[in-house]
């Protein structure tokens, strides 16, 4: 028993719907990493790829469910439902992208030169990484914000949610940078990607803070209002990038706005430019969303809160 006379374990982390797909995630993520070290396999950049996401997250579930499981996130100086539901949003869109790039470059209709078992675990391996993934996303729905609650952690709600989205989408772009696209070429071309590397430290910023209880840090302002501004700060910076980068990258006076025949598959600057472009208009869209929901979250929380007086 504890000091207040409750139990040391916390059967809600078993006996409850949160506590059956952390259950699930674990079971899927032993079952995947267990299957590729058995017999399915992974080679290259992408199988490495898969088998950290997955390793990360099995890893990462198994600590969540041990610290609630004991009650020993209460030592913590962190703030546990804000860092949960990050953890569970991350781990959903690397599970996503394992679940598309494994099956995309192991698995074939035909039986490889190792026999078929070899594609049958790699189905399976396919398989359970789905099953993971709504394992992950139901985390996400069940944690996630409801209309009309008063207290809840900001990165429950869709703008929380989409903060890690665009961290996410933010690091696909880097690794397009990373992966010869050739931006030192132009100055603005190094604009855009220093507006990548400034929006995803930002980005990075408010969670962090949220998640550390931090948000009384900022003085000069209230943190929801800091968080707006910071948006707005990302939407503009992010729109100029979104039109910067593909002059320079595809009008004909800078660049090429078609791929050369030359250009080998998987080492072609011109394809990690094209990722480039279209994840950048990607987040520019999520960023978009996010302040305009952020008006409407704060529009919202002040009337529960005025009600609640009432």
């Amino acid at each position: 028993m504890d000091p207040q006379g409750g139990p040391y374990l916390n059967k809600k982390a078993l006996l409850s719907p949160l506590g059956a797909a952390r259950l699930c995630q674990l079971a899927m993520g032993c079952a995947v990493v267990a299957m590729v070290t058995h017999s399915a396999g992974y080679s290259g950049s992408h199988g490495v790829f898969c088998m950290a996401a997955w390793c990360f997250c099995f890893a990462m579930s198994v600590l969540v469910f041990f610290l609630d499981a004991t009650r020993l996130h209460g030592y913590l100086p962190v703030s546990w439902d804000n860092l949960t539901v990050t953890c569970a949003a991350f781990a959903t869109l690397l599970y996503v992208t394992a679940s598309v790039v494994y099956p995309l470059f192991f698995v074939r209709s035909e039986c490889p030169y190792a026999g078929c078992d070899v594609r049958d675990f790699r189905i399976a391996v396919t398989v359970c990484s789905i099953l993971g993934t709504l394992a992950y996303g139901a985390e996400v729905v069940l944690c996630r914000a409801r209309p009309g609650q008063i207290v809840v952690g900001y990165m429950a709600t869709v703008s929380g949610l989409l903060k890690v989205v665009q961290g996410f989408v933010a690091c696909i772009i880097f690794g397009a940078l990373a992966n010869g696209s050739q931006y030192y070429q132009y100055a603005a071309t190094i604009y855009c990607v220093v507006v990548y590397a400034f929006c995803f430290a930002l980005t990075t910023v408010v969670v962090i803070m949220t998640v550390c209880r931090r948000t009384k840090a900022v003085r000069c302002m209230p943190f929801d209002r800091f968080v707006v501004v910071c948006t707005l700060l990302e939407v503009l910076l992010y729109l100029s990038a979104s039109v910067v980068w593909p002059v320079f990258c595809f009008d004909t006076k800078y660049g090429s706005p078609f791929r050369p025949s030359s250009c080998p598959w998987g080492k072609c600057p011109w394809d990690s430019k094209v990722v480039v472009a279209v994840f950048s208009f990607v987040n520019f869209g999520l960023y978009l969303v996010d302040l305009i929901y952020s008006q409407r979250l704060r529009f919202v929380s002040s009337q529960v809160s005025t009600n609640s007086r009432i």
